[in-house]
């Protein structure tokens, strides 16, 4: 099973056209986010409480329940 990081990569885009691709992006920048997570309580606790998340935290709600979806 895949990381979500390593999920999220998927999305990533230079010019972002979307939400998705915009978080992906951002992940992708940030140092600190746990790539080596697969624990959805860890992840979204660190997305809901960064700041640079905040107005698309909903966004990865949906993508993890891509993730689920694809990685099981």
């Amino acid at each position: 099973m895949k990381t979500f990081y390593h999920f999220v990569l998927k999305y990533r885009e230079p010019v972002p056209r979307d939400n998705k691709e915009k978080l992906a992006n951002k992940i992708y920048e940030d140092g600190d986010f746990p790539r080596r997570s697969k624990n959805y309580n860890e992840i979204s606790q660190y997305i809901e409480t960064t700041e640079q998340y905040f107005l698309l935290a909903v966004i990865f709600d949906e993508l993890w329940e891509e993730y689920e979806t694809t990685n099981n």
